[in-house]
């Protein structure tokens, strides 16, 4: 790829930094395959809830993954393509594996 001045590459660089963090990128690699909650989400990491929410709310911020309710579950997947291509690059992805 060239070098062109005229391109920013912010998104970018802000996705790879969200994605920085171990746990942030094991749960964007996870939600690359399926929509999971909150509760498979953090038994699949072995983390608690509180921590695993944190994270969510920060990549849900960034515009990398969304949530959708249902009842009084939420349902969260990737809707980043560019963090998605990012994942896929980096390493071929299981959920809880």
């Amino acid at each position: 790829m060239p070098f062109d001045k005229e391109l920013s590459y912010d998104r970018e660089a802000e996705i790879l930094k969200v994605l920085g963090h171990p746990v942030r990128l094991k749960i964007v690699a996870g939600l690359t395959t399926e929509t999971c909650n909150v509760k498979k989400i953090w038994e699949c990491l072995g983390l608690p809830q509180a921590t695993v929410s944190q994270h969510l709310a920060l990549l849900k911020n960034k515009g990398i993954i969304e949530g959708r309710r249902e009842g009084v579950e939420v349902f969260y997947r990737v809707v980043s393509e560019e963090a998605r291509q990012i994942v896929d690059a980096l390493f071929d992805h299981s959920v809880c594996a």
